[in-house]
This record gives C-alpha cells, structure tokens and sequence, in this order.
C-alpha cells in the first residue's frame, strides 16, 4: 500500500485537474480501498458546507450528517460488524431503496448483473459460486473500505419523498466537492440493513430516516479495485428532446 502524502494545502489540491465541475464528474467513481491517511477536519467542514448549497424543497435543507472518525469509526465498525456476523439484518428497511434480486426489472436487472461481474470476477477474480469470498468484501462496507471518514446521512420523515429527493442532491454535491479537493468518495447503501445499529451509536432519532453512507478519503490508486470502472449509457437511450434544434 502506497503511502504517498496528500497535497498539503486546499489550495494546493485546487490545483488538480479535477477542479472543474466537467472534471470532478468524470472522474467521480465508487472508490473502494482507500489510504489510512487523515483528512483534516477543517477539510470535511468545507466539503459540507459547499454541499449545503444543494437545492431542496422550498429549502428546507433536510438533511442531517454524523461524521465518524477515528475511535468512533472503529467502535462503530465493531458493532456494525457483530451484528453482521450474527445476521441481524432488519427485515423490513425504513424505505424502500431497491428491490429483491428477484425482482429486478430489465434493463435494470441485466446492468446490475453485470456490476456484479464486473467487480467480483473481473477485478477481484472471485468466482461466481464463491460465496465466502464475496461476503469477506461485503463486509468491507461496515469499515468504510478503509476510508479515515465515515459519514451516514439520514434526513426527515416529514415528508419523506421529498427529503430524499433532496438527499441525492446533497449527496451528489458532496461527492463532486471531494473530487475537487482530490477526495474519492464511495456512497453505500448497505448500512440501512443495520439502521438500529446506527441509531444507537450515533443517537439519530426516530423522525430521522438514514438514508446510505459514505466513505470519504484518499484513494489507494495501487490496490487492484482501482482499476474497477462502470460504463455509462449513452445520451440517446435515455434522453428524448422535444422541439426545434437550433
């Protein structure tokens, strides 16, 4: 694991190519090995604050974040990862993120099969059938894939639509302002299994709705799952203009 020091400065890391608004999105991916190198405090005040300026409804700004660092990261890990271990996942999620597997709908099923694929048996080289080893890297997931900062975001119930809307706005704000300060970022959804844990840790309360988690550090470029990349669609399968063309 490659222990090359961040840039030293905000400044200095404005400096990358990814400071552009164009850049910092096509270089934002779900990074997953990260270095054991700290992030400044005062460096993760600023990345929230910048994703503070997301729209929201009437802005209203629902959004809630608890950052965890440090000893409360790995006591929050510990737990997470005990109750893992003594699968304790809730049955019933406080919204409904995705579907069962079974339940995929095409094209949607067939792009998720092939995540899976990609990133199991393309770049991790575990086999399809080899279910110990794809549970090992899941339950990466509880320790932020080895991110310095942890971060769970939850928003109101009141209304709750609405507020998750503006959740991915936040989020998505969030993660292009890591970009630019030469952050990578992995957004996860596999901690609402474990809501109760959360909650009792982090003391969110019940009129709060976590919503995912986000790893946030710097990414360790030599690990092999660096070298992990989705596709994107293409503009015409999923855009439809209406109207003269200039």
């Amino acid at each position: 694991m490659t222990t090359t020091a961040p840039p030293s400065s905000r400044a200095a890391r404005r400096a990358n190519d990814d400071t552009t608004v164009e850049q910092a999105l096509l270089s934002r991916r779900s990074v997953r090995a990260f270095l054991p190198t700290p992030v400044p405090r005062d460096d993760v005040e600023h990345l929230l604050e910048l994703a503070a300026r997301s729209a929201s409804n009437s802005n209203c700004q629902p959004w809630q974040v608890h950052v965890v660092t440090g000893s409360a990261k790995t006591r929050l890990t510990s737990a997470l990862l005990a109750a893992h271990e003594c699968e304790e996942h809730v049955s019933t999620r406080e919204y409904n993120y995705q579907p069962k597997p079974d339940e995929w709908a095409e094209p949607f099923r067939t792009r998720r099969r092939q995540f899976g694929e990609g990133l199991y048996g393309n770049t991790l080289g575990i086999a399809a059938t080899d279910s110990a080893a794809r549970l090992a890297h899941h339950r990466r997931n509880y320790d932020f894939f080895g991110a310095p900062v942890g971060i769970i975001l939850s928003v109101s119930r009141h209304p709750l639509d609405g507020a998750l809307v503006d959740a991915g706005l936040f989020l998505q704000a969030l993660m292009l302002a890591a970009r630019g300060a030469g952050l990578a970022t992995c957004p996860q959804a596999s901690f609402i299994d474990f809501y109760p844990v959360l909650r009792r840790h982090l003391d969110i309360p019940d009129d709060q709705v976590i919503v995912c988690g986000l790893a946030l550090g710097y990414a360790d470029h030599e690990h092999r799952l660096s070298r992990h990349r989705t596709p994107r669609e293409p503009v015409a399968s999923f855009a439809t203009f209406h109207g003269d063309s200039p």
